[in-house]
């Protein structure tokens, strides 16, 4: 699904990426008195954009300037929508298993980001861990955040998550590397009455 969605979003970024380029220049090769294309709504480099006549057309009439807006907002959404989507990091949504025997299994990523997590938690002192998968299908790596107790040494706390639940977890999807990002961080509390 992913694949298929980047295909789209090269097609439709290309094509918008053409429609401009054809614009631009066509308007300005009409600037330096270059012949305009048949398909061109002005003819010469001293014609205008808009004439008197298509400016004042709407003007009394009540719909035409709420209309205008509201579609200038929806596209103004839909490119803020497209612009989020394109950015953020997408979450992995499956993991490629190799079987041995060369057809391979999947592996849903939610059902790994969630023994991951539950594994993480166990772990002495962390309080709570939230895991997500990135990369591709055959090569996943994970970005997992932990919640520390104020007593627990950080350092300790990373090696048990490496050599237990990424370790297990590195196995249990016969995978040949897991890659990790670990961000760590403490529990706030207050400060404590030393008497």
């Amino acid at each position: 699904m992913n694949a298929v969605l980047r295909t789209v979003n090269r097609v439709v970024t290309g094509l918008a990426g053409l429609v401009l380029l054809a614009v631009g220049g066509a308007v300005l090769a009409i600037g330096f008195d270059a012949p305009a294309p048949s398909w061109w709504v002005h003819q010469g480099p001293h014609d205008v954009l808009l004439s008197n006549a298509e400016r004042t057309r709407w003007r009394d009439a009540d719909w035409w300037w709420p209309v205008v807006i509201a579609a200038l907002a929806v596209l103004l959404l839909l490119a803020l929508w497209w612009l989020v989507a394109v950015v953020r990091r997408r979450r992995l949504t499956e993991v490629l298993v190799d079987t041995g025997d060369g057809e391979g299994a999947t592996l849903r990523g939610r059902a790994l980001e969630g023994v991951l997590a539950g594994e993480a938690e166990r772990v002495d002192g962390v309080e709570r861990a939230g895991v997500r998968l990135t990369g591709s299908r055959d090569a996943p790596a994970s970005r997992i955040r932990l919640l520390l107790a104020p007593h627990v040494d950080p350092g300790t706390a990373l090696h048990d998550l490496t050599t237990g639940a990424l370790t297990h977890a590195r196995h249990s999807a016969n995978l040949t590397s897991l890659p990790a990002e670990v961000q760590l961080r403490g529990v706030k509390h207050g400060a404590e009455r030393v008497s």
